[in-house]
């Protein structure tokens, strides 16, 4: 079990006018990009908490018998010089599929032409020029990843250990979390809900979430990064309500 990364985070409360009537239809749309063009996120699995989870890790952490173990500065270093490294790595395969494909596109365009024919000699000519560009791609996509390789093999072992000593830590400050996110749940009287986003980035509670405050919880994991939202929410009426979780009412927490 882990907790946010402590820091400010960015909560929207979005509160919609009292009425007697029953519950609401709400519904979350998880996408990056900007509003004109957004890029929908699929599988991404959203919930409706009754309760401030990130709250419960800050009040457990802070009664626990030890400090959050931190990790070291250079130990962290190491890791955004990984992602670098396994970026440009990625960077230069992108570059070495194209030159393949066009490689093959030209070497189609030839089948069936004879050799002394004007097109045959201008798409050869063309030919040994992007086999020339595609050799040189092959050369540098694998001496990036042997530099990633490298850096990777490097921290691999110090990271693992972090990561024990962290686990450790968390299994021990948050052994009762369940507990006391059933107490609270009890208490507010409300049900956690859970949909998960399709294709369209879209979870949708329209069996109906009844009125009370709750955090609008989702993560979603980038390479080296997560995108993390706990969004403090107040439903107060039979009104479709539409909430956008992004970028921008997220908090980015690194994966380590």
């Amino acid at each position: 079990m882990t907790r946010r990364n402590n820091g400010i985070g960015l909560a929207i409360l979005a509160t919609l006018a009292f009425t007697a009537c029953g519950p609401a239809d709400v519904t979350v749309f998880v996408a990056l990009g900007d509003e004109a063009n957004p890029e929908p996120l699929d599988a991404v699995e959203v919930r409706l908490l009754p309760y401030d989870r990130d709250q419960i890790f800050d009040s457990l952490a802070s009664e626990g018998a030890t400090p959050e173990p931190q990790i070291p500065p250079d130990l962290m270093a190491a890791r955004d010089e990984i992602a670098l490294a396994q970026q440009a790595w990625r960077d230069s395969e992108t570059r070495w599929g194209v030159l393949r494909d066009t490689l093959q596109k030209l070497n189609d365009a030839m089948e069936g032409l004879n050799e002394a024919e004007s097109l045959y000699r201008q798409l050869y000519m063309d030919w040994e020029d992007f086999e020339g560009q595609y050799n040189a791609a092959d050369r540098e996509m694998g001496r990036l990843f042997d530099e990633f390789d490298a850096l990777q093999q490097a921290a691999i072992g110090r990271m693992d250990s972090m990561r024990a000593v962290q686990g450790d830590w968390a299994d021990q400050a948050f052994e009762d979390y369940d507990l006391v996110v059933f107490m609270k749940t009890e208490a507010s009287g409300l049900e956690a809900l859970a949909d998960t986003t399709e294709a369209n980035g879209i979870a949708d509670f329209q069996d109906g979430v009844a009125p009370g405050t709750y955090w609008v919880h989702a993560r979603h994991r980038l390479p080296y990064d997560e995108l993390y939202w706990n969004v403090q929410v107040a439903i107060t009426r039979e009104e479709p309500f539409v909430l956008r979780l992004s970028a921008e009412n997220a908090d980015r927490r690194p994966i380590f």
